[in-house]
């Protein structure tokens, strides 16, 4: 009995310490299994700085506005008679778009004008009696003065009734119209808003690189981004002298809008412009940035290794940025692979 407990106590012991040499080595195939993972290298994808022409052409986005808008206000009172125009319809400048009722202003004029040619006669016979010393100076000169403000008065009567023909200040199409026949006129009632968009306004911004690379009168290729296939030759006509918030600059193009004015203000456009720029750079692939262009850094690799060199960038050219110090022409950076790269991080090039 003696002995079989011992047999079993042994066997106990046994497998208690088989159990333990199994854990030990699954542990330290486990950790041998880490080390060599931890020992193996990233695969990247290498590229070169290299001098050659940059292309700094670019494109920017905006939207279309007409070269002229107003909003028309009553210079008269009164009661609209005759409406000419409606809205949607082209007007001409100096068109009569409507007229207001105007007969009293015709009777202050007929007034006005037998005032003057009185005060006229008046002043006539003053003259001759001034010249027999029949009369003062004093005389005279009341007579002239009332003469001239006899004048006045009659310029005054026929520039109101000239005003009661509402006329149109610029050329264009009415936008909104805000009277109808019959409505009562006082000093600054809306009448109509007129839009000419024979010519346009693209209103875009730039970047603080792009701004020193145009000028009043550079030209552009516009294109309405519903109709891609038309383009426009269009001509900067205003840069805007201070940066927003994010360092961008206000521009606006001219472009005289061909094609029985196909652009509608208000539609989205781009404009793009070809840089003349025939000076050599040293150029990397825009991906090469590990970081941003704010803080632009790439990857360098030196005995199998990757480490972080910062860099200055000038010109952002589509899928290119020029590097102006921290590389040399021909160095080799890491183009991609660069997520999963951390300082000294061992790479395999591909």
């Amino acid at each position: 009995m003696k002995k079989f407990i011992y047999i079993a106590l042994a066997l106990v012991i046994f497998g208690a310490v088989a159990f333990t040499l199994a854990n030990n080595k699954k542990e330290m195939a486990e950790t041998a299994a880490i080390a060599s993972r931890t020992s193996e290298a990233i695969p990247v994808v290498m590229t070169e700085a290299k001098t050659s022409k940059i292309d700094r052409s670019f494109a920017v986005n905006g939207n279309f506005s007409p070269d002229q808008s107003l909003t028309m206000l009553s210079e008269t009172q009164g009661q609209v008679v005759r409406l000419n125009k409606r809205k949607g319809e082209t007007v001409r400048a100096g068109e009569v778009l409507a007229q207001v009722e105007d007969n009293v202003l015709r009777a202050n004029v007929i007034t006005a004008e037998a005032n003057f040619e009185k005060t006229k006669r008046d002043l006539e016979r003053f003259v001759n009696l001034a010249e027999g010393d029949a009369i003062t100076k004093r005389q005279l000169e009341e007579v002239r003065l009332g003469h001239e403000n006899a004048k006045a008065q009659l310029i005054q009567a026929r520039h109101q009734l000239e005003k009661s023909k509402i006329k149109a200040p610029i050329s264009g199409v009415i936008n909104e119209l805000y009277i109808e026949t019959g409505s009562i006129l006082g000093g600054g009632t809306k009448l109509f808003d007129i839009v000419n968009v024979d010519k346009l306004k693209l209103k875009a911004k730039v970047s603080e690189r792009e701004v020193l690379l145009i000028r009043k009168g550079s030209k552009a290729t516009v294109k309405a981004d519903v109709n891609p296939q038309d383009s426009f030759e269009g001509t900067v006509t205003a840069i805007g002298a201070n940066a927003d918030q994010s360092l961008r600059y206000d521009i606006e193009i001219e472009v005289k809008n061909t094609n029985q004015n196909a652009v509608k203000a208000g539609m989205y456009g781009t404009a793009s412009f070809e840089v003349n720029d025939t000076r050599d750079a040293l150029l990397i692939d825009r991906e090469a940035i590990a970081t941003s262009l704010q803080d632009p850094k790439v990857f360098v690799v030196k005995d199998q290794r990757a480490y972080l060199k910062p860099v200055t960038i000038g010109t952002v050219a589509n899928d290119k940025v020029e590097i102006t110090s921290g590389l040399t022409d021909g160095e080799k950076i890491v183009r991609s692979g660069q997520i999963n790269l951390k300082e000294g991080t061992k790479v395999s090039v591909l």
